[in-house]
């Protein structure tokens, strides 16, 4: 047996989303706006209730986290490879940016999950590093199938991984589309099944 729930949410409102710059491994931070976000999604998280939060080590997924561990009582673990997209050349500039200095790669990007900016990686290449650890989950879930863990994490990671967990093939990838801030993605296993299923995307509170 495997780990059967995995709940994917996305980090609150930082700095750079009121400000429309594009983030990658850009720490930003949290605003008041988005703490309170945090603050608000927290104790329904707690309801589910989970047994693990897993989050990404950059500041605005730690953040998040902290306040859903804050709400369940429980502690947070880090892991760097739940990081956003590495946007390379583009991180910190907005799309009109973007678009001046690279015309039309916006659109490219968006459309094709092998399209990396430049000094950045794929959509497939976030999605080979951050797999593992759902992997790594089963095998520490063999005893505990009823588990629960919540990842907090980055809008374009999560629908990577959702695609990557669900076995869409590549070209199907782009279908599925962003997700809020103290949104969630909910995934689970049947108990006589291993195949995910996608029980909700862009949830809120």
């Amino acid at each position: 047996m495997t780990l059967r729930r995995l709940v994917l949410l996305r980090h609150g409102q930082t700095d750079y989303n009121v400000a429309g710059r594009m983030q990658g491994h850009l720490d930003s931070h949290l605003t008041p706006a988005g703490l309170a976000q945090a603050e608000e999604i927290a104790p329904a998280v707690a309801a589910l209730p989970p047994d693990r939060i897993l989050s990404s080590d950059l500041r605005r997924a730690v953040d998040t986290a902290a306040a859903v561990g804050a709400a369940s009582g429980m502690p947070v673990k880090v892991d760097p490879r739940l990081r956003e997209t590495h946007l390379g050349e583009w991180q910190g500039l907005t799309v009109e940016d973007v678009e001046r200095t690279w015309p039309g790669s916006i659109a490219a990007w968006r459309s094709d999950p092998a399209y990396a900016p430049p000094g950045g990686e794929s959509r497939i290449e976030v999605v080979r590093r951050s797999r593992p650890v759902v992997d790594e989950l089963d095998d520490e879930y063999a005893d505990n199938p009823r588990g629960i863990v919540v990842v907090v994490a980055h809008g374009g990671m999560i629908a990577g991984l959702v695609c990557g967990l669900l076995g869409m093939p590549t070209s199907t990838w782009p279908s599925i589309g962003g997700m809020g801030n103290c949104r969630w993605a909910a995934l689970a296993r049947r108990d006589d099944h291993p195949r995910w299923r996608l029980t909700g995307y862009n949830v809120r509170a």
